[in-house]
């Protein structure tokens, strides 16, 4: 089986979202306060149908797309930037 390494960006294409550092950025800032506690990322709001299915397949699977997702997971629930 070959394996991936996926960036966020590769991501955040694959999910239908601007993905340039700025973008991502942005969505995270806006996005951060919508995901705590032990919610699963794919449960949050602010997917859409699509997207929360990607989310959930890739984590499901392990995926080669797992470790950018679990990426942004973090990235989601930590309470400041970088």
């Amino acid at each position: 089986m070959e394996m991936h390494n996926h960036s966020l960006s590769s991501l955040f294409d694959q999910l239908g979202l601007a993905s340039n550092e700025e973008e991502i950025k942005g969505f995270i800032r806006q996005h951060r306060i919508h995901l705590s506690g032990g919610a699963k990322l794919h449960h949050a709001d602010f997917w859409n149908d699509s997207q929360a299915a990607f989310l959930k397949e890739a984590k499901a699977e392990d995926a080669d797309w797992s470790d950018v997702v679990d990426q942004l997971d973090v990235l989601l629930r930590t309470s400041s930037e970088e």
